[in-house]
């Protein structure tokens, strides 16, 4: 078959690929982001040609105009390889939270691996069950990004035909990842935990995903899920237990499991709030009693998918954002240009222009203009703060609604764990000033990656810890609350 060479700049690699390759199938690893799932339209998938040539479709040509881009601009996921060329694609760095934390454990014999599997990125490590201490860390960006950035998108390519595809690829990840850690060890694992959310569950472990596809959302197999190495295909010895911790429910899996065992939420006696901002927003509220909890709609605006000039925490991004003499200064992964702006400056910015007056109560912009610039080219249009308001009011009411649920009123609430990597680099006096929060700063605290932490105490026991969460925790539908709606208007407001 015929082949071609790609050459990315200034990155200094080369590619060589089959003709027709779409190029969606490559550049997702070197930072190219495809939020749509690479239907066009969205346009962030856009790739500087610098020699060669790329042939544009009459649809390909109709977005590139739509999108005023300049005559060497092509969207990656409209174009094929059919010929050598070089492209300019930035070298980038996404900010992944791994975990060190110290937790209470009994001691076992050998090593175990946790992984943490997200929508986004994945961290894998290696953990000495004699000491709990870290042996080894990988992390990655989950290749599925290709086909989208959200879990819809990645629902619908599934639905599409994709979903053996997409196992698949998730498998061998994980996989090479493992025997990228094990190089720098003496002995093998005797286990394997994995945590993630419930689609992450089921396109790993190759279950249906029709039915997170529509209304109630559920489905029955969301337990225990365990696999052999040669399963999946994983050089590990064939006695290593591989085990996907169960998910709770509907979109909330084993990675909120993960991140109550983390916070010892199941063990207070004074109620005790969760909230991971993630690419899918989850939210628990309970004690040693009993838990709830929810997923929301938050994550599309955090991840920055549905903003104008959103991206993810990678370089370019604007990832936090203060006031000096009364003007904002932001800070930029990389320290480079700007190219957008991510969740976490996303709430800095909303938080900032509302204390400068530049935008009213409802998030309308004051003087009537269109957008508000950030920093150089990087704004925020009117649509972008009520993409904010929409996510902000989600998390508010989602903790509303939980509380009530327990007969509690919100500020029973003793603390509130903020979890996640975006959760991480939240400035918690802009997440409190915007009202997505309304608890105290005394109250709030950064927990880090509570999936990873939560996974490696899975490893140590037989799965009791897990089973005494699940049997105080139930998930619930928000938008099935009575009052939902009239709550959620309610949260839309700034302060």
């Amino acid at each position: 078959m015929k082949q071609h060479t790609i050459r990315l700049h200034p990155l200094g690699k080369e590619l060589i690929v089959n003709d027709q390759t779409p190029l969606i199938d490559l550049l997702h690893e070197y930072g190219v982001e495809f939020p749509c799932g690479g239907k066009g339209s969205c346009g962030k998938c856009q790739i500087q040609l610098l020699q060669g040539v790329i042939d544009v479709s009459e649809r390909h040509r109709q977005k590139l105009e739509v999108l005023r881009l300049p005559a060497d601009r092509r969207l990656a996921c409209m174009s094929r390889c059919t010929s050598s060329i070089t492209l300019q694609v930035e070298q980038f760095d996404h900010l992944i939270l791994a975990d060190e934390s110290s937790f209470e454990f009994v001691a076992e014999s050998g090593v175990g691996i946790a992984v943490d599997l997200g929508t986004t990125t994945i961290v894998t490590q290696l953990v000495d069950l004699k000491t709990a201490a870290i042996l080894a860390v990988e992390t990655l960006l989950n290749p599925q990004v290709k086909f989208g950035a959200d879990l819809i998108s990645r629902i619908q390519a599934g639905l599409d035909g994709h979903a053996a595809e997409m196992t698949q690829l998730i498998r061998s990840t994980i996989g090479r990842m493992i025997q990228s850690m094990l190089k720098s060890s003496q002995q093998l694992p005797g286990k394997v935990v994995l945590v993630g959310n419930t689609l992450m569950q089921r396109i790993f472990s190759d279950l249906d995903l029709t039915p997170l596809s529509c209304y109630p959302f559920q489905t029955d197999d969301i337990g225990m899920q365990n696999f052999s190495a040669s399963e999946l295909d994983w050089e590990v010895p064939e006695s290593t237990l591989v085990q996907f911790y169960p998910s709770i429910g509907s979109f909330v899996g084993s990675d909120i499991l993960a991140g109550i065992a983390a916070t010892g939420l199941h063990q207070k006696e004074e109620f005790t709030a969760l909230i991971d901002l993630g690419t899918n927003g989850e939210i628990v509220v309970g004690n040693r009693d009993r838990i709830i909890c929810a997923s929301t709609a938050a994550g599309p605006a955090f991840e920055g998918a549905n903003l104008s000039m959103g991206m993810r925490a990678v370089t370019g991004a604007i990832s936090s954002i203060r006031l000096a003499d009364n003007k904002m200064v932001s800070s930029v992964i990389g320290n480079t240009e700007p190219k957008g702006i991510c969740g976490s400056a996303l709430i800095d910015a909303v938080a900032l222009l509302q204390k400068q007056e530049l935008i009213g109560m409802f998030g309308e912009i004051s003087s009537g203009a269109d957008s508000l610039q950030i920093e150089g080219s990087i704004h925020l249009t009117q649509k972008d703060i009520y993409e904010f308001l929409l996510a902000k009011a989600a998390i508010a009411a989602g903790i509303t609604i939980l509380a009530r649920n327990l007969s509690i009123d919100p500020s029973a609430i003793s603390k509130v764990y903020i979890a996640g990597g975006f959760g991480n680099y939240i400035h918690t006096e802009h997440l409190l000033s915007t009202g997505m929060v309304e608890t105290t700063e005394d109250k709030l605290h950064k927990m880090g990656n509570t999936a990873l932490i939560g996974a490696k105490m899975f490893l140590f026991g037989k799965g009791e810890l897990a089973a005494e969460i699940l049997t105080k925790t139930s998930h619930v539908n928000l938008e099935g609350f009575p009052d939902f709606q009239d709550i959620y208007i309610s949260k839309m407001m700034l302060g």
